[in-house]
């Protein structure tokens, strides 16, 4: 399966700051040879295609440092080099993974998941929403490739987003867009405060267990299913935060690695089923001990390239 990342940059953080930067680094060391894992350096997304989605001021000040004092703290990150450069590359590698995904079944960003940015602004550590640019950016290639009034020449893209906060910006770019569906099952009481309506809303209790957390996946997906019978996605953008897990510390859940693990299967058996390409990014995870990030995390890589090598022995 192929696999893409960013690490390469390092973001410079003041001391103390609360963001666990070293988490992509310690993915892509910790799956580093695996033979389940084709590992390629993402590229940057170009301006046109960040454009498809964000305004042009917006994009212009992140590149140019322009952004205001109270932009970069409702980013959470100070602006540098470094931090516009990254911010483009976790795009460029959702980019390639959703077109890996579109080509072999399953692929990945090692980072990515940045559900917080709006078209105009950035928030909660999310600079460029990269799932809604490879979504914008899959369906006008999808629709070069077609021929005026060919059937099916629209992409459908669903977005399944399990991190534990809202992806309020993802919600508010496609509001009222049929071509995108857009999924968020998160904790009722967490970040960000003030919410926006996706196209379907699971909102948590704080200390939820593993029994109902699946339950209410199971509620989701169904709802999912459900509501495109007659018009499949033909793309999923998978957001698999491990910020649910009992032991993140912004999480406020009590889901196990045990039931993380069983979540992710069940998103990769239904999509492979339905035979939906499905593009992953690893989205938050804030561990108390960081490793339990990473091994969060990696283990939705193996399930990840497991699906991979199902949907590529059972092609025909």
């Amino acid at each position: 399966m192929q696999a893409f990342y960013a690490d390469e940059i390092v973001l410079p953080l003041p001391p103390g700051h609360r963001f666990p930067i070293s988490k992509y680094r310690l993915l892509r060391e910790r799956v580093d040879g695996r033979p389940d894992l084709r590992l390629q350096q993402a590229v940057e997304a170009t301006d046109g295609e960040l454009a498809l989605v964000h305004t042009p001021g917006y994009i212009e000040a992140v590149a140019n440092g322009t952004l205001s004092a109270a932009a970069q703290r409702e980013i959470g990150f100070p602006w540098s080099e470094a931090m516009a450069a990254r911010a483009r590359r976790s795009v460029g590698a959702t980019i390639a993974a959703a077109r890996a995904a579109l080509a072999e079944g399953v692929a990945a960003n090692l980072a990515g998941g940045t559900h917080h940015a709006r078209a105009d602004r950035g928030g909660g550590y999310c600079v460029f929403n990269d799932a809604a640019v490879a979504a914008r950016l899959m369906q006008a290639e999808h629709h070069r490739r077609r021929r005026v009034g060919e059937a099916g020449s629209l992409l459908r893209i669903a977005v399944i987003d399990l991190d534990v906060h809202q992806g309020n910006g993802t919600a508010a770019i496609f509001a009222d867009d049929p071509s995108v569906f857009t999924l968020s099952m998160h904790g009722e009481k967490n970040f960000p405060f003030r919410k926006e309506r996706s196209d379907l809303d699971v909102e948590l209790p704080d200390g939820c267990n593993d029994a109902d957390y699946l339950a209410a996946l199971d509620r989701a997906l169904d709802e999912l299913w459900c509501r495109h019978a007659d018009a499949p996605p033909g793309l999923i953008f998978y957001l698999a935060g491990a910020d649910p897990h009992e032991h993140d510390r912004l999480g406020r859940l009590k889901v196990t690695m045990a039931g993380l693990a069983e979540r992710d299967r069940r998103v990769f058996d239904a999509a492979r089923e339905r035979r939906i390409p499905l593009a992953l990014s690893m989205a938050g995870g804030y561990g108390r001990d960081i490793a339990e990030t990473v091994q969060i995390q990696a283990e939705t890589l193996r399930l990840a390239a497991h699906s991979w090598r199902q949907w590529n022995n059972a092609a025909p």
